[in-house]
């Protein structure tokens, strides 16, 4: 099991780094992401110490924990320009809070962190078919999460990526320990919305190849 979208209390989360380092292990995870919340204003704060942290946790145990960050609520202009300083900072990979329809996330969102270049669109809520085409050439995963509310546009992703070619990943875009999901939990919710067992396995091949890609030397 790979996971690329949790938080700690870095952000708003409920874990340290190393208790949901632990935690997450013991769920199953061999690749966890840690991808806290961040803006123009905390990015600097964060981003390096996740960076830190995930390079002893990774160095210390038997599961790699990489360091990414969730850019969340950023207006859309200013999104390209967040994900480039997010990178000149460290993080090993960009996740993008999409347009889910359970909060006011500005209109343009999923567009501009396409457009930006993010690794992973989260949550991306009632996607256009317009958007998911341009993040499958621009090789942008969009999320299938396991996440209370953010879950019930699962199936309208799914379906918007499979007529568009997009590239899905599963996370769980976790917040505290009630969160965590073992793997055949995680694959109900994914059957739940009509994913295929080769269309899960999917997904963790895309999550495994973001990895390789993007988090060289950690």
């Amino acid at each position: 099991m790979i996971d690329l979208h949790t938080h700690t209390y870095l952000s708003d989360g409920e874990l340290g780094v190393a208790e949901l380092a632990w935690r997450a292990e013991a769920a199953g995870c061999r690749i966890l992401g840690i991808a806290d919340h961040a803006d123009g204003a905390n990015m600097d704060f964060i981003v390096p110490r996740l960076v830190r942290a995930a390079a002893e946790l990774s160095m210390a145990g038997g599961m790699r924990v990489v360091a990414g960050i969730e850019l969340t609520y950023v207006p859309p202009k200013l999104l390209a320009k967040a994900i480039a300083r997010a990178r000149s900072l460290g993080a090993q990979y960009v996740v993008v809070h999409g347009e889910t329809i359970v909060e006011p996330v500005p209109g343009g969102t999923n567009a501009a962190a396409i457009e930006g270049g993010a690794d992973i669109l989260a949550h991306p809520g009632l996607i256009a078919e317009r958007d998911a085409r341009h993040a499958s050439r621009k090789g942008v995963l969009l999320e299938i999460t396991t996440r209370k509310g953010h879950a019930y546009t699962n199936g309208h992703v799914l379906a918007v990526a499979r007529s568009s070619g997009a590239k899905l990943v599963i996370n769980s875009d976790t917040h505290g320990p009630d969160d965590l999901m073992g793997v055949e939990e995680r694959a109900a919710v994914c059957r739940g919305a009509g994913m295929t067992a080769a269309e899960i396995r999917a997904c963790l091949r895309n999550a495994a190849q973001l990895v390789a890609r993007q988090c060289r030397g950690s």
